[in-house]
């Protein structure tokens, strides 16, 4: 059975860090592009960052360049999405996804499975 479980999220003060998590089974990460997404209430589903099936290549949205960092540990079928100095802006509900191609892009389509998120609050 394939799933994907998001874990990290939680109620942090804006500054602060979070440090998401996305178990995957039931199939072979290393096969997939990961990518994660954020929506929040009464926005539509936003790509942050993903991370490519083949070289490892990563992009992050220019909304969190340089704050979050996505990584991948294809033995711990798990990926990641570092988060720091969070805004309150920040605050959505997290999902990450796989798609079964090799390059790394942020578009909604090319994801085909997803989790059920993790919800993140950004605040004081």
């Amino acid at each position: 059975q394939v799933q994907l479980v998001e874990s990290g999220g939680g109620l942090v003060q804006p500054g602060g860090s979070l440090r998401l998590s996305c178990a995957v089974s039931g199939f072979t990460l290393e096969h997939y592009t990961m990518g994660w997404f954020r929506q929040a209430p009464g926005k539509e589903r936003e790509g942050i960052s993903c991370i490519s099936s083949s070289d490892g290549d990563t992009y992050v949205s220019d909304s969190v360049e340089g704050r979050f960092t996505i990584s991948r540990d294809n033995a711990k079928n798990t990926v990641y999405l570092q988060m720091n100095s969070l805004k309150p802006e920040d605050s959505a509900v997290y999902y990450c996804a796989a798609a079964g191609i090799n390059l790394c892009v942020l578009l909604i389509h090319e994801y085909n499975l997803w989790g059920q998120g993790t919800l993140v609050t950004v605040s004081s």
